[in-house]
C-alpha cells in the first residue's frame, strides 16, 4: 500500500476563495519514503497579511513560482494508485481538488486524516493539532507551517498510527466498503447532494447531506466509532443520490426529505430538544399578540427554546426594550388594563389607546431579527463549475420552494424566477435552515426582491 502524505499551504481557509500557495508531497510505502515533490506555488493572487505572518510565505517568495496548473501533471503522477493522507485531510484534500476542477479536471483520491485516526488509536491526548500532537509523542517539525515540514512531521505521525493500528484488536482504518461494490462506490458523484442507504430489504435507513456524495458514504461505512454507526454500515446494501449543486437546496432537500420518510437512523438522531417557542397573531381588533407556547408538530414560531420559562424571560426583555404591552405579550392575565399600563409604562395597547399601526410597528421591530430580511424575495445560488443557478423563493415571510436555471444570475427577469419554482411545504425547520444559511454565506448569494 502507498500513501501520499501531503500539506498544502494557502491563502484562506475557503478551497472556493483561497489558493495553494505551497504543495509538499511524500510517497510512502508503510516503512520509508520512497519519493517526493515539494513547491511554492504561484496562487495568482494576493497572500493576506495575517496568513504571510503565520506561514511566512510572501507575495515576493510566490512571484516566480510555478502556478498551480504548471505542476498539476506531476500531482497526478505521483499520487496515482495512492491513499491521500494528510492530517485534517479534509482541508488539504478539498484545496488539492478545487484547484483541479479550475483546470477542468476531477482528481479523486482515497483519503486517510491523521486526526481522525489519531484519536481512535492514541487517544486522551490534551489536543490533536498537528503542533501539539507531535510534541506529546516527541515528532520534531521543521518549519512548522511550511509545506514540507508540516508533511514530514505528518509522515513521522502516520508511522506512529500504523505501528498503533498493528497492535489493535480489529483494523481501526481499513477502507472497508460494506455491503456495496467497488464499482457502487466508485459511480458515486464527488458532488452537492442528497444520498439515501437502503438494506437488504430495500427499506430507506438513512437519508443524509453533502458536500461530495462520494466522500460522505465512504466515511459511513468506515465509520466504528459508535455502536449504531457500526450498525447502520452493516446494514447498507444499496444506496442511490440527487445531485443539487447547491449545498442550501441539499439541506432543505434533505430535510424534507426525512419528514417524509422518517428513515430508522434519522428518526433516532434527530429528535428537537426545543419544545416551546414565540409565536405572534393579530386579534379581531388589528393588534398583533406575541405568546409564548408549546410548538405543536405542524405550528411555526418566530424563535424557539428549550425551556418555557427561556422565552418568558426574553419577551419580558423585548416588552421592556420596544414598550409593548404586557397584556398583549401575555405576559400580563388581568382582565383590566396591563398593571404598565397604571405606570405609564404601556402606551394603552390593550385599551385601545393606542392604535394599531403604531403598536405594531414596535412589534415587528421586536420581532425583526426572527423574520426573513425581506417577505418576498428570491436567493440565488451559483452552482460550481456548471452554468447553472439555483433559486429559493420567499413569499409573504414563507418558503415556497426552489427551483434550478441555466445561465448565470445577471439578467434573469422575475417571471423566469417564479416559475421555475418547484413548490415546497413551509416549516419551522426549513426557515431555520435558509436564515443560518443567509447568515453564514450571504455574500456569496444574490437576493431579489419583489
Amino acid at each position: 500500500m502507498n500513501y501520499a502524505v501531503i500539506d498544502v499551504e494557502t491563502t484562506g481557509s475557503s478551497p472556493t476563495n483561497g489558493k495553494i500557495t505551497e504543495i509538499a508531497i511524500y510517497i510512502y510505502n508503510g516503512s520509508e519514503i520512497t519519493d517526493s515533490f515539494c513547491s511554492l506555488v504561484n496562487p495568482e493572487c494576493n497572500i493576506p497579511w495575517n496568513i504571510t505572518q503565520l506561514t511566512g510565505i510572501t507575495n515576493e517568495m510566490v512571484e516566480s513560482a510555478p502556478k498551480f496548473y504548471e505542476i498539476a501533471k506531476k500531482i497526478v503522477e505521483i499520487t496515482a494508485n495512492t491513499i491521500f493522507v494528510a492530517h485534517n485531510a479534509a482541508f488539504d484534500y478539498s484545496f488539492v481538488r478545487e484547484e483541479f476542477k479550475r483546470l477542468g479536471y476531477d482528481y479523486k483520491r482515497k483519503t486517510m486524516c491523521t486526526v481522525s485516526l489519531s484519536r481512535k488509536l492514541i487517544p486522551g491526548l490534551r489536543s490533536y493539532s498537528l503542533g501539539n500532537i507531535c510534541h506529546d509523542l516527541n515528532i520534531t517539525i521543521e518549519e512548522r507551517h511550511r509545506a514540507g515540514g508540516d508533511a514530514l512531521a505528518t509522515v513521522k505521525l502516520f508511522e506512529k498510527i500504523l505501528r498503533q493500528n498493528e497492535t489493535a484488536d480489529h483494523d481501526l482504518f481499513s477502507t472497508r466498503k460494506g455491503n456495496l461494490s467497488e464499482k457502487t462506490i466508485a459511480s458515486l458523484p464527488g458532488s452537492c447532494g442528497v444520498y439515501y442507504f437502503y438494506d437488504a430489504k430495500g427499506d430507506l435507513i438513512y437519508i443524509g447531506k453533502s458536500k461530495n456524495i462520494h466522500q460522505r458514504v465512504i466515511a459511513h461505512l468506515n465509520n466504528r466509532l459508535t455502536k449504531k454507526a457500526m450498525e447502520m454500515s452493516e446494514r447498507i446494501t444499496s444506496v442511490s443520490h440527487e445531485i443539487t449543486g447547491s449545498e442550501l437546496v441539499a439541506l432543505l432537500l434533505e430535510s424534507e426529505e426525512i419528514k417524509s420518510n422518517r428513515p430508522f437512523y434519522n428518526r433516532m438522531q434527530r429528535r428537537s430538544a426545543n419544545n416551546f417557542g414565540i409565536f405572534s397573531f393579530e386579534d379581531r381588533s388589528g393588534y398583533l399578540h406575541l405568546q409564548v407556547q408549546k410548538i405543536a408538530e405542524e405550528s411555526i414560531p418566530l424563535t424557539s427554546f428549550n425551556f418555557y420559562q427561556e422565552g418568558i424571560d426574553l419577551l419580558h426583555t423585548k416588552a421592556k426594550m420596544h414598550t409593548l404591552c404586557k397584556k398583549l405579550c401575555h405576559l400580563d392575565d388581568q382582565q383590566s388594563p396591563c398593571f404598565n399600563s397604571r405606570l405609564g409604562n404601556c402606551l394603552g395597547a390593550c385599551e385601545g389607546k393606542e392604535d394599531p399601526e403604531s403598536y405594531n410597528a414596535r412589534v415587528l421591530e421586536a420581532i425583526r431579527p426572527w423574520l426573513f430580511p425581506s417577505q418576498d424575495f428570491f436567493i440565488l445560488e451559483n452552482i460550481r463549475n456548471t452554468d447553472e443557478i439555483a433559486v429559493i423563493k420567499i413569499s409573504r415571510g414563507k418558503y415556497l420552494g426552489y427551483g434550478f436555471l441555466s445561465g448565470d444570475s445577471s439578467g434573469v427577469d422575475l417571471e423566469t424566477l417564479h416559475d421555475c419554482i418547484r413548490t415546497k411545504k413551509d416549516n419551522w425547520d426549513t426557515r431555520i435552515i435558509i436564515k443560518s444559511y443567509l447568515k453564514k454565506y450571504h455574500r456569496y448569494l444574490k437576493i431579489i426582491e419583489y
